[in-house]
């Protein structure tokens, strides 16, 4: 059985100046399909200039993993995450070891008056009549 290829996880800067986040198998097809507007719709408004970072994961469920957990970061945290050499650095991802960090703000929606913002999986709650 052939050894299976590493996924990718990728930092684009748009010609806007954003950021654009992604993952894939093959780094330098998905860059071109971004350029040539066949990539995500995201990136046919925002048109990408480069690609300031990527890292390799051994397989797509974490990649997709980091990919979220990149998400989460504010902009000037997601390059630093992204080139980080190994994880257990400064600015690495957290290992699956490494409990979650306690929320400023409590546990979540438990935490959110009743009624009021979206609902748990996160859609608008439906108008009331």
């Amino acid at each position: 059985m052939p050894a299976a290829s590493p996924w990718f996880v990728y930092l684009l800067e748009c010609r806007n100046g954003s950021y654009y986040c992604g993952i894939t198998n093959d780094l330098q097809a998905r860059f071109e399909a971004h350029v040539a507007g066949r990539g995500a719709r995201y990136t046919r408004a925002n048109p990408p200039l480069r690609v300031v970072g990527s890292r390799a994961f051994a397989d797509r469920a974490a990649a997709s993993r980091a990919e979220w957990q990149l998400k989460q970061l504010p902009r000037a945290s997601k390059l630093p995450w992204l080139l980080a050499p190994e994880p257990g650095h400064a600015g690495a991802p957290p290992s699956q070891a490494d409990p979650p960090a306690p929320r400023p703000d409590g546990p979540g929606l438990a935490s959110r008056p009743a009624g009021r913002g979206p609902t748990a999986s996160g859609r608008p709650r439906p108008r009331a009549r």
